[in-house]
């Protein structure tokens, strides 16, 4: 793959690596802003195990600041304070507002789950609203028109989360569950992969350990809630955008600075892969590295971000 197809979008400045701070969760938001959370290492602490990013873990309470580089290169900051819960992923919301959420929710001495999600404003730096979001998140994304999409791991699926059971979910930002899949999946999910948009659809890639195994690609219409679902060229993918009839998904050689790029198109019911390489990449590649946005996969390859067009 050539050079022209990876392009570097973004990486912190040797400033902030000598300030003490450390590019942590990111997103996209629905207009190509990319959103990173920067985090002092005087809230953080290294796991010895776990390598990259995914290896530093707050201790909550803590303060940061988001980097938002908008679609047209420009940069901006906003101090977030006192944020009361250990991040899994981070999102962007309508009306400068932001999601921060665990992966894993617990439960309440009363048997009622606790909040493990929080939003956030931007402009006063207030929390405006603790909700549930399920059990056991590998894939979130929000959509234009702010609501919450999840993925869900087994632990989550079988784990007694009314919402969590189904596999996917659609949220509001108020903790609402919105929508369901009820029934109109090709298999039982077993665990989520990554998730992305196109407009005003909302894409989740799942596998399945049903006897129908494999990995999906459902589509999803907030408007009409109609919902598609195709089997994936790739198994387990990392990273997933789509434009029209191609889409571009990647699958990481884990731990390694390298990802295998494969490009697929929708031929009648079925995607065929036209384009399978294996790519060095600035950095590691290790979990929740990909997310797709109107036809643009966002790649994190150790403090680096890259998008490759579908």
């Amino acid at each position: 793959m050539s050079a022209v197809d990876l392009r570097r979008v973004w990486k912190p400045s040797v400033t902030e690596f000598w300030a003490g701070r450390r590019a942590l969760w990111w997103t996209v938001g629905p207009a190509g802003e990319l959103a990173v959370l920067l985090v002092h290492r005087q809230f953080l602490r290294r796991s010895r195990h776990v390598k990259g990013w995914m290896g530093w873990g707050p201790q909550v309470p803590f303060d940061a600041v988001l980097l938002l580089r908008r679609a047209d290169g420009s940069l901006h900051r906003r101090p977030i304070e006192d944020i009361p819960v250990w991040p899994s992923h981070i999102a962007l919301l309508p009306a400068s507002r932001l999601l921060v959420a665990s992966g894993r929710a617990g439960k309440e001495d009363s048997g009622a789950w606790s909040p493990n999600a929080v939003v956030l404003s931007l402009e006063s730096g207030r929390q405006e609203a603790a909700l549930c979001i399920g059990d056991d998140i590998p894939a979130l994304v929000t959509d234009p028109g702010g609501c919450i999409w999840t993925a869900y791991g087994d632990e989550g699926i079988y784990g007694g989360h009314p919402e969590s059971a189904a596999g996917l979910a659609g949220w509001s930002a108020q903790g609402q569950a919105v929508w369901a899949p009820g029934g109109r999946l090709p298999a039982m999910p077993l665990e989520g992969c990554t998730a992305a948009t196109e407009g005003d659809r909302v894409w989740l890639v799942w596998y399945s350990g049903s006897r129908r195994a494999g990995t999906f690609l459902t589509r999803i219409t907030p408007s009409t809630g109609e919902v598609t679902s195709w089997a994936s060229p790739v198994h387990d993918p990392d990273g997933f955008a789509v434009r029209g009839r191609r889409a571009v998904l990647t699958k990481r050689v884990h731990n390694q600075r390298s990802t295998e790029v494969v490009r697929a198109e929708l031929a009648g019911d079925v995607w065929r892969v036209t384009e399978r390489r294996r790519v060095r990449v600035p950095g590691r590649v290790v979990m929740r590295c990909g997310q797709g946005r109107d036809g643009l996969l966002w790649l994190r390859a150790g403090d680096t971000w890259l998008h490759i067009e579908a």
